[in-house]
Formats: C-alpha cells, structure tokens, sequence
C-alpha cells in the first residue's frame, strides 16, 4: 500500500496565466527596487565611476623609484672605488623620474655581480624597468561628446543592480516559495544572506585579488616600444563590470545548487556523480571568463568554482527534497 505525495503546504493552485501574472509582478517590484539602488548610486556616480578604474588606472601608471630604492642606489654610489660612469648611472636611477638608455646600459653588469645586497639588487630591477622617455599622461579616453554621460548612467544602472541585489533575490524568492514545503520556506532569510554576501564577496574577490593582477598582465602583451595604451573608457567600464559580475555570480553557485536541490531538480547523487565533467567545464568557464589567459587568473576563477560545486553537493544532501514514501516501497 503506497502513500500519496504530500503537496507544499498551503498552496495556492494556479493555472498559466496565473504564474505569468505573477511572474510580471515580480519582475516589476524588482525594476523598482533596481530603479531605488540606481538613485542611490546616482549621488556618488562620479567616486564609485573612479574606485572602478583605479586597477586599470594602476596597471597605466609610470613607475616610479620608491624611497627604499632611491636610498640603496645612493649608498652604492657613495661606495669607494666606483667608476664614475657607474657612480653617475646610480645617481641618476635614484634622482630622475627618467632614466636613459646609456644608464641603464652601464648599470647592466653591476646588477648581475656577487655580493650585493638584496636592497640593492631590487632597486637596480626597478632601475631597468623606468621609462628612458617621457610619455604622455595615462589617462582613459572617450570619443564622443555624449559618452562621458553615457558612462555615468552605466555606472549607476550597475551599481543599483548590486546595491538592489538582496531585493532582487527575495522577489526570486517570492516567485518560486508556494511551490515549496512550510519548512522549506523557512529558509528565505539564510537563502537572502548568503546570496548576498557571496555575491558581495565575488565582486570584492574580483576587485581586490583578481584586477591587481589581470590587467598589468593585460597589458604585458603590448610591452614593445613601438606600441602605446589608449584605452576607451566604455571598453573598460564594460570589462571591469562583466569581470564583477562573472566573479559575483560564480560565488552565487552554492546557493543556485541548493535550490535547485530543495526544489527536486537536482540530487547530491547526481552531482557527485557528474563531479568530473563540472571541474572540466568550470575550467573551462573560467578561461572564458578571465580576460587574461596567464595561469594564475585562470585559477583564480577556477578553484573557487570547483570548491563552491563541492560546498553545493553538501548543501544539496542536506537540503535536497526527499523522494516520497511510495518510491521507496519496493514490491516483491
């Protein structure tokens, strides 16, 4: 004797047009939640539209001889018996924002002799790495009249969509709870919080960890002198944005499995079951999604889809619907 499936307690039945009533409901109290965050954003338009550029902006900038450098270089040319040629070079790397070619020619040998200090070897590298010529001020460029404003309404359109976020994920939740059990819908505020701050930790891994690194990598493909960076500022806001929301949404997969595991629609067999096609086709997202193709920002992006797939299979054995009475009666 089999028993009946239990249906989601409380549910209200409805027909198709009812659900895409529903669906426009929903969508649209998230329009204006997005359209709220887009007016908040709007007020600091200009600083968030900077703090966005500040890791292109930084891969731009023209090095410079930092303080310790300036100092190990003096001190070696304060050493006696120093040519003066060598003695001149040293001098120059550690006073001049430009250092010439001759100089540089010069203080080649010393940086490979014995007995140097670590301090001193280091400022010899950054030596090298100075401009031997003045070159223009790096800044992002636009060519048209309207696109600086164009820009600024990007930036606050995406910035309402992270700023909107936890609203967006509850009207989600709202859409898909009455086709839930009683006790599953008691998991709206945990399924919003780590929603959120995955989501919100994607983007700061992005920002903090992952850009610092990706765009002077970048831009070593055109490191030959006869090749100079003028980069467009739709271009740019458009990469750093896409490289945001890849790196939010990637952070988003323990939570995607896990309702999708509540609502019957994945098992934590199948997962697992699957585990070795996943971690080849996150790596493979990941290459697509990096924008570079160096190693390290390929695992940067791709052991965190990997270790949130394996916290998702957890999540789906724990949280997963369990199969009604009656599929686990066998008959002789």
């Amino acid at each position: 004797m089999s028993e009946t499936a239990k249906e989601p307690e409380g549910e209200v039945k409805l027909g198709f047009w009812d659900h895409i009533r529903e669906l426009r409901k929903r969508l649209m109290l998230a329009a204006y939640g997005l359209a709220a965050g887009m007016a908040v954003v709007g007020f600091w338009v200009t600083e968030i539209f900077d703090g966005l550029m500040r890791p292109v902006l930084a891969a731009l900038k023209t090095p410079v001889m930092s303080v310790a450098d300036k100092a190990a270089l003096t001190a070696a040319a304060a050493a006696p018996g120093l040519a003066e040629g060598a003695r001149a070079a040293l001098l120059e790397c550690a006073t001049q924002p430009l250092v010439s070619d001759g100089a540089k020619l010069v203080l080649a040998p010393l940086g490979q002799a014995k007995g140097l200090s670590k301090a001193l070897v280091e400022a010899l590298g950054d030596c090298a790495a100075m401009p031997s010529v003045l070159e223009p001020v790096h800044k992002l460029v636009y060519t048209s009249a309207i696109e600086p404003m164009m820009i600024y309404l990007k930036v606050a359109m995406y910035g309402g969509i992270f700023v909107a976020a936890p609203w967006i994920l509850y009207q989600l939740w709202q859409f898909v709870a009455p086709g839930l059990y009683k006790k599953e819908r008691k998991v709206v505020v945990p399924f919003l919080f780590f929603g959120t701050l995955l989501f919100y930790s994607g983007a700061a891994f992005c920002y903090w960890l992952v850009m610092p690194a990706a765009f002077p990598a970048m831009l070593q493909f055109a490191s030959t002198a006869s090749m100079t960076p003028m980069l467009s500022i739709t271009e740019q806001l458009g990469l750093v944005v896409a490289m945001l929301l890849g790196f939010g949404l990637v952070f988003e997969v323990p939570v995607i499995i896990a309702f999708l595991a509540m609502v019957g629609l994945v098992t934590a067999e199948f997962l697992a079951k699957y585990r070795r096609h996943a971690i080849v086709l996150n790596t493979l997202l990941a290459a697509i999604i990096t924008p570079t193709g160096d190693p390290l920002n390929l695992a940067l992006m791709a052991v965190p889809m990997c270790l949130f797939y394996e916290v998702g299979i957890i999540l789906a054995r724990i949280l997963g619907k369990k199969k009604p009475a009656a599929e686990l009666v066998t008959t002789a």
